[in-house]
């Protein structure tokens, strides 16, 4: 038996957008992820990333495209545990072959460090830091090499609110940077950061449009600023 996990999906993200993707366990937002990061193909239909059909690479070609043009932030975060900050920010470049000297690489690690506040814990292991700054490490992570797409698996899942709250400061501020983000989020006051949200049920768009932004509490605008 086949099971279809997603049915007449079609949609275009614009560079600079902040799309958040929302639906119930089993709605097919995971697969949907899984191929708009190039992790899968789909069996029918077609994707076009920057102009590219993904269907006309190959895996090499998928590959190269992932590690220089998309980040990826995950809920777990996946950091290697016994590993410097400095070591778990830099693995993307190491695979990336437009990198060039030791210096400038430690410039690059630096410099993304310094965007999400963790600048001072560069020589910490990734085991010795709060949730919230493992997934401030895993930002920097997939900033790392530039990417053109930011993609963020349900990326306060695992946080308390205060900490989900600085991780969608610094997703914010990445957008109005310019950064594209999807993000895929069950939570609706994280969806509201975004600037758009797709709604998915049954393997299917049920609702797409612009995120409607409900009052902020004194207290959270006060975190916010």
């Amino acid at each position: 038996m086949i099971t279809e996990a997603l049915s007449g999906v079609s949609f275009d993200i614009a560079k600079g957008e902040f799309v958040a993707i929302m639906g119930p366990s089993g709605s097919g937002k995971s697969t949907l992820m899984q191929i708009v990061g190039l992790l899968d193909r789909p069996t029918t239909g077609e994707y076009f990333f920057e102009g590219k059909n993904i269907q006309n690479l190959n895996d090499d070609e998928l590959a190269l495209i992932r590690n220089q043009n998309i980040g990826f932030v995950f809920q777990s975060f996946n950091l290697l545990p016994r590993t410097t900050v400095f070591e778990n920010v830099e693995l993307p470049i190491l695979y990336d072959e437009r990198s060039d000297s030791r210096k400038n690489i430690e410039k690059r690690v630096n410099e993304v460090l310094e965007a999400v506040a963790l600048a001072h814990r560069v020589k910490n292991f990734s085991n010795q830091l709060s949730g919230g700054e493992q997934q401030r490490v895993a930002i920097a992570r997939a900033l790392v090499n530039d990417p053109a797409l930011i993609l963020a698996d349900e990326p306060t899942g695992n946080l308390d609110s205060k900490a989900g709250l600085q991780i969608m400061r610094i997703l914010q501020k990445l957008n109005n940077e310019g950064h594209t983000i999807v993000m895929v989020t069950h939570e609706t006051y994280t969806s509201e950061h975004a600037k758009r949200i797709i709604q998915m049920l049954d393997g299917k768009i049920v609702a797409d449009g612009p995120v409607k932004k409900r009052r902020i509490a004194d207290g959270e605008e006060k975190f916010l600023k």
